[in-house]
């Protein structure tokens, strides 16, 4: 009998493996299924079948849907050092970047967004991103009094082009070319 627990520890070992390799595997699959579905129609069993493994792993490492769904719309602009711009090159640099995120597939943007637009936690992840990432971009380019400001018409434009580009797919902001 103790031969057989050793084996059914092992195999089960070897199917759940924890590990960050597992983690991203979760993560990856979470983000896909979150982006495809949105946030209240993605389930914790469509992310592990996804992701090749059993539910409770992501439960194990994520706690919840609402741990997953933190966790995978985790957000990095990596905006870059607008100080080095020209000053009427700002909005095409920025708006490169904003679109070379977007279409990489790696950036968790899609994720947030098509999410936001019916879940309280993905909008107020949106709104962090933007406060703390955007803002603190045009931090030494616009005098203090107008940083908010600013920052939130430049979450406009990027956002309105990004969900019209990519989430609503509307065919004149599809067929734009990117060179403008």
């Amino acid at each position: 009998a103790r031969h057989s627990d050793v084996t059914k520890k092992t195999t089960r070992a070897a199917r759940f493996p924890r590990s960050a390799d597992t983690q991203q595997r979760i993560l990856l699959a979470a983000r896909r299924q979150f982006a495809k579905h949105g946030y209240e129609k993605t389930t914790i069993r469509a992310v592990a079948a996804d992701a090749d493994i059993h539910p409770s792993m992501v439960i194990r490492y994520f706690d919840s849907k609402e741990g997953l769904f933190a966790a995978a719309a985790e957000i990095g602009l990596h905006i870059p050092d607008l100080s080095t711009a020209k000053r009427d090159e700002l909005g095409v640099t920025l708006v490169h970047h904003f679109l070379d995120q977007w279409e990489s597939g790696e950036s968790e943007l899609p994720v947030v967004l098509r999410a936001s637009a019916t879940n309280a936690l993905a909008q107020a992840r949106v709104v962090k991103v933007f406060e703390e990432q955007v803002a603190a971009a045009i931090a030494r380019l616009v005098p203090e009094d107008r940083r908010e400001e600013c920052a939130a018409l430049i979450a406009c434009q990027l956002l309105g082009l990004a969900f019209t580009r990519y989430v609503v797919r509307l065919p004149p902001v599809v067929q734009l070319p990117r060179e403008i």
